[in-house]
């Protein structure tokens, strides 16, 4: 899979309304679950007692936190887009996101990406990016919403 190369303002502005790509495929697993629990300090059964989610859970199954799936956005980002040129770049926020589908112990999940907007801030680029998780095998998707990246590019 070959990766998106943004080297200026200018790159990402020509992918305005158009996907970027999709990311590989990740396999969310039980110890991913219990460690992302262990590091939020949120041990919710639904997520991390699989014996209970058998018997009392709707799914019949433990669930990824949905935060644990956010989490991994800028992981499946970086199998999209290669950012050059970069002097830094910043996390500035996260809008319009809604959970529409659990995620499933062992379920596998991507990232579809494509830039929404980019403007040039007095030489800072502010990049709204649209993201999808999906999951295999579903129609709904785990989480649609928006990402910004604030990218300070060298020239």
């Amino acid at each position: 899979m070959s990766k998106v190369v943004i080297s200026s303002f200018e790159d990402l502005e020509s992918y305005v309304g158009k996907e970027l790509g999709v990311s590989e495929q990740h396999t969310i697993t039980q110890e991913q679950i219990n460690k992302f629990a262990e590091a939020t300090l949120d041990h919710q059964w639904i997520h991390t007692d699989p014996e209970r989610a058998k018997i009392e859970s709707p799914f019949k199954d433990t669930i990824a936190h949905g935060y644990l799936t956010l989490s991994l956005l800028p992981y499946l980002w970086q199998q999209i887009v290669e950012v050059e040129n970069l002097k830094l770049q910043v996390n500035y926020g996260i809008d319009k996101f809604k959970f529409n589908q659990p995620v499933l112990v062992n379920q596998k999940v991507q990232l579809v990406a494509r830039v929404i907007s980019a403007v040039n801030l007095r030489g800072v680029t502010k990049a709204v990016i649209g993201a999808k998780l999906e999951i295999e095998g579903n129609k709904k998707p785990a989480y649609v919403g928006e990402v910004i990246f604030l990218y300070h590019f060298k020239d």
